[in-house]
Protein backbone atom coordinates (compact mmCIF):
# COMPACT_ATOMS: atom_id res chain seq x y z
CA UNK A 1 0.00 0.00 0.00
CA UNK A 2 1.39 3.39 -1.00
CA UNK A 3 -0.41 6.68 -0.64
CA UNK A 4 0.62 9.88 -2.35
CA UNK A 5 2.76 12.11 -0.08
CA UNK A 6 0.85 15.09 1.28
CA UNK A 7 2.26 18.33 2.67
CA UNK A 8 -0.28 17.99 5.50
CA UNK A 9 0.88 14.48 6.35
CA UNK A 10 1.33 13.73 10.02
CA UNK A 11 2.75 10.20 9.70
CA UNK A 12 5.18 9.25 6.94
CA UNK A 13 6.49 5.69 6.60
CA UNK A 14 9.15 5.41 3.93
CA UNK A 15 10.66 2.17 2.55
CA UNK A 16 9.96 0.28 5.77
CA UNK A 17 11.51 -3.17 6.11
CA UNK A 18 10.69 -5.47 8.99
CA UNK A 19 10.69 -9.23 9.34
CA UNK A 20 10.38 -11.92 11.97
CA UNK A 21 12.66 -14.94 12.07
CA UNK A 22 10.00 -17.07 10.40
CA UNK A 23 8.90 -14.70 7.64
CA UNK A 24 9.26 -11.25 6.11
CA UNK A 25 6.40 -8.89 6.92
CA UNK A 26 7.12 -5.47 5.38
CA UNK A 27 9.44 -4.81 2.44
CA UNK A 28 9.83 -1.31 0.97
CA UNK A 29 6.50 -0.45 2.61
CA UNK A 30 5.32 3.14 2.20
CA UNK A 31 2.38 4.88 3.80
CA UNK A 32 1.43 8.50 4.35
CA UNK A 33 -1.42 9.50 6.64
CA UNK A 34 -2.83 12.86 7.62
CA UNK A 35 -5.17 14.01 10.35
CA UNK A 36 -8.34 12.09 11.07
CA UNK A 37 -9.16 8.43 11.66
CA UNK A 38 -7.53 5.80 9.46
CA UNK A 39 -8.82 2.22 9.59
CA UNK A 40 -6.08 -0.38 9.17
CA UNK A 41 -7.58 -3.60 7.83
CA UNK A 42 -6.22 -7.05 7.02
CA UNK A 43 -6.42 -10.73 7.79
CA UNK A 44 -4.98 -12.18 10.97
CA UNK A 45 -1.20 -12.24 10.62
CA UNK A 46 -1.14 -9.46 8.01
CA UNK A 47 0.94 -7.26 10.33
CA UNK A 48 -1.60 -4.75 11.61
CA UNK A 49 -0.47 -4.82 15.25
CA UNK A 50 3.19 -4.94 14.23
CA UNK A 51 2.72 -1.87 12.04
CA UNK A 52 1.10 0.05 14.91
CA UNK A 53 3.99 -0.87 17.21
CA UNK A 54 6.53 0.19 14.58
CA UNK A 55 4.69 3.49 14.13
CA UNK A 56 4.71 3.99 17.90
CA UNK A 57 8.45 3.34 18.24
CA UNK A 58 7.80 0.21 20.31
CA UNK A 59 9.48 -1.90 17.62
CA UNK A 60 12.54 -0.91 15.60
CA UNK A 61 12.40 -1.32 11.82
CA UNK A 62 15.24 -3.14 10.12
CA UNK A 63 15.35 -0.42 7.48
CA UNK A 64 13.39 2.61 6.39
CA UNK A 65 12.25 5.76 8.15
CA UNK A 66 9.23 6.84 10.16
CA UNK A 67 8.53 10.53 10.55
CA UNK A 68 5.89 12.32 12.57
CA UNK A 69 4.87 15.90 11.89
CA UNK A 70 2.99 17.28 14.93
CA UNK A 71 0.83 20.22 13.90
CA UNK A 72 2.88 22.71 11.92
CA UNK A 73 6.19 21.71 13.51
CA UNK A 74 9.09 20.15 11.68
CA UNK A 75 9.01 16.42 11.08
CA UNK A 76 10.45 14.21 13.84
CA UNK A 77 12.41 11.15 12.73
CA UNK A 78 11.82 8.15 15.02
CA UNK A 79 15.42 7.03 14.61
CA UNK A 80 17.13 10.41 15.01
CA UNK A 81 14.94 11.72 17.83
CA UNK A 82 13.26 8.71 19.48
CA UNK A 83 12.30 10.48 22.72
CA UNK A 84 10.68 13.43 20.96
CA UNK A 85 8.91 11.05 18.60
CA UNK A 86 7.44 9.02 21.46
CA UNK A 87 6.33 12.14 23.33
CA UNK A 88 4.07 12.94 20.38
CA UNK A 89 2.65 9.42 19.95
CA UNK A 90 0.85 6.79 22.01
CA UNK A 91 0.12 3.12 21.36
CA UNK A 92 -2.96 1.63 23.01
CA UNK A 93 -2.85 -2.12 22.75
CA UNK A 94 -5.29 -3.15 25.43
CA UNK A 95 -3.12 -5.93 26.85
CA UNK A 96 -2.89 -6.16 30.62
CA UNK A 97 0.33 -4.32 31.63
CA UNK A 98 3.05 -6.48 33.17
CA UNK A 99 3.34 -4.21 36.19
CA UNK A 100 1.51 -6.09 38.96
CA UNK A 101 3.03 -4.04 41.79
CA UNK A 102 1.35 -0.81 40.63
CA UNK A 103 -2.09 0.54 41.41
CA UNK A 104 -4.20 1.99 38.61
CA UNK A 105 -3.34 5.51 39.76
CA UNK A 106 0.41 4.74 39.82
CA UNK A 107 0.20 3.22 36.34
CA UNK A 108 -1.48 6.37 35.04
CA UNK A 109 0.98 8.65 36.86
CA UNK A 110 3.86 6.76 35.27
CA UNK A 111 2.53 7.51 31.78
CA UNK A 112 1.43 11.07 32.45
CA UNK A 113 4.97 11.89 33.62
CA UNK A 114 6.25 11.01 30.14
CA UNK A 115 4.02 13.66 28.52
CA UNK A 116 4.79 17.07 30.09
CA UNK A 117 1.78 18.79 28.52
CA UNK A 118 -0.71 16.34 30.00
CA UNK A 119 -3.89 17.72 31.55
CA UNK A 120 -4.83 15.82 34.71
CA UNK A 121 -8.34 17.29 34.69
CA UNK A 122 -8.92 15.93 31.21
CA UNK A 123 -7.63 12.50 32.23
CA UNK A 124 -9.98 12.45 35.23
CA UNK A 125 -12.88 13.32 32.93
CA UNK A 126 -12.03 10.38 30.66
CA UNK A 127 -11.68 8.04 33.64
CA UNK A 128 -15.04 9.18 34.92
CA UNK A 129 -16.66 8.66 31.50
CA UNK A 130 -15.40 5.06 31.49
CA UNK A 131 -16.58 4.63 35.13
CA UNK A 132 -13.07 3.98 36.42
CA UNK A 133 -12.69 6.52 39.23
CA UNK A 134 -13.45 3.91 41.88
CA UNK A 135 -10.64 1.65 40.62
CA UNK A 136 -7.75 4.11 41.04
CA UNK A 137 -6.48 2.68 44.32
CA UNK A 138 -6.78 -0.93 43.17
CA UNK A 139 -3.79 -3.00 42.06
CA UNK A 140 -3.69 -3.45 38.29
CA UNK A 141 -3.99 -7.20 38.78
CA UNK A 142 -7.51 -6.82 40.18
CA UNK A 143 -8.94 -5.27 37.01
CA UNK A 144 -10.87 -7.26 34.44
CA UNK A 145 -9.63 -7.29 30.83
CA UNK A 146 -12.40 -4.85 29.94
CA UNK A 147 -11.30 -2.47 32.69
CA UNK A 148 -7.68 -2.70 31.54
CA UNK A 149 -8.84 -1.70 28.07
CA UNK A 150 -10.80 1.24 29.44
CA UNK A 151 -7.84 2.47 31.52
CA UNK A 152 -5.63 2.53 28.44
CA UNK A 153 -8.34 4.14 26.30
CA UNK A 154 -8.91 6.85 28.91
CA UNK A 155 -5.18 7.56 28.86
CA UNK A 156 -5.08 7.51 25.06
CA UNK A 157 -7.95 9.99 24.73
CA UNK A 158 -6.49 12.37 27.33
CA UNK A 159 -2.83 12.52 26.29
CA UNK A 160 -1.67 15.52 24.21
CA UNK A 161 -0.30 13.48 21.29
CA UNK A 162 -0.42 14.00 17.55
CA UNK A 163 -0.31 10.29 16.67
CA UNK A 164 -2.75 7.93 18.39
CA UNK A 165 -2.49 4.22 17.58
CA UNK A 166 -5.25 1.93 18.88
CA UNK A 167 -5.30 -1.83 18.38
CA UNK A 168 -8.84 -3.30 18.34
CA UNK A 169 -10.36 -0.46 20.40
CA UNK A 170 -13.81 -2.04 20.75
CA UNK A 171 -12.74 -5.48 21.99
CA UNK A 172 -13.92 -6.14 25.54
CA UNK A 173 -16.01 -2.98 25.84
CA UNK A 174 -19.62 -2.83 26.94
CA UNK A 175 -22.18 -1.04 24.77
CA UNK A 176 -22.02 2.25 26.70
CA UNK A 177 -18.22 2.37 26.52
CA UNK A 178 -18.30 1.64 22.78
CA UNK A 179 -20.78 4.45 22.19
CA UNK A 180 -18.65 6.86 24.22
CA UNK A 181 -15.45 5.88 22.40
CA UNK A 182 -17.11 6.33 19.01
CA UNK A 183 -18.26 9.81 20.00
CA UNK A 184 -14.74 10.76 21.06
CA UNK A 185 -13.18 9.42 17.86
CA UNK A 186 -15.80 11.20 15.77
CA UNK A 187 -15.22 14.57 17.46
CA UNK A 188 -14.28 17.05 14.68
CA UNK A 189 -11.76 18.90 16.86
CA UNK A 190 -9.94 15.66 17.70
CA UNK A 191 -9.94 14.51 14.07
CA UNK A 192 -8.48 17.85 13.00
CA UNK A 193 -5.55 17.75 15.42
CA UNK A 194 -4.67 14.05 15.60
CA UNK A 195 -3.66 11.28 13.24
CA UNK A 196 -5.58 8.31 14.65
CA UNK A 197 -4.79 4.86 13.29
CA UNK A 198 -6.86 1.94 14.49
CA UNK A 199 -7.28 -1.72 13.70
CA UNK A 200 -10.68 -3.33 14.03
CA UNK A 201 -12.41 -6.42 12.76
CA UNK A 202 -15.64 -4.44 13.15
CA UNK A 203 -16.62 -1.36 11.19
CA UNK A 204 -15.49 1.47 13.52
CA UNK A 205 -18.66 3.43 12.67
CA UNK A 206 -16.84 6.75 12.84
CA UNK A 207 -15.98 9.22 10.05
CA UNK A 208 -12.87 7.89 8.28
CA UNK A 209 -10.11 9.81 6.56
CA UNK A 210 -8.56 6.65 5.07
CA UNK A 211 -9.01 2.91 4.91
CA UNK A 212 -5.73 1.01 4.48
CA UNK A 213 -5.77 -2.64 3.46
CA UNK A 214 -2.69 -4.71 4.35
Amino acid sequence: MELTPDSRAMLEIDHLHFEYATRPLFRQFQLTLGAGVSWLRGDNGAGKTTLLKLAAGALTPHAGTLRLRPGHADAIDSKLAPLAYRQHSFYCGGEAPQLPWLTVREFLDLHVALYPASDRTLLNAELDAFKLMTTLSQPLTTLSLGQHKKVQLALALALPVSLLLIDEPFNGLDANAMDYLRRQLADPARRARQCIVLTSHLDPQVPLARTVQL
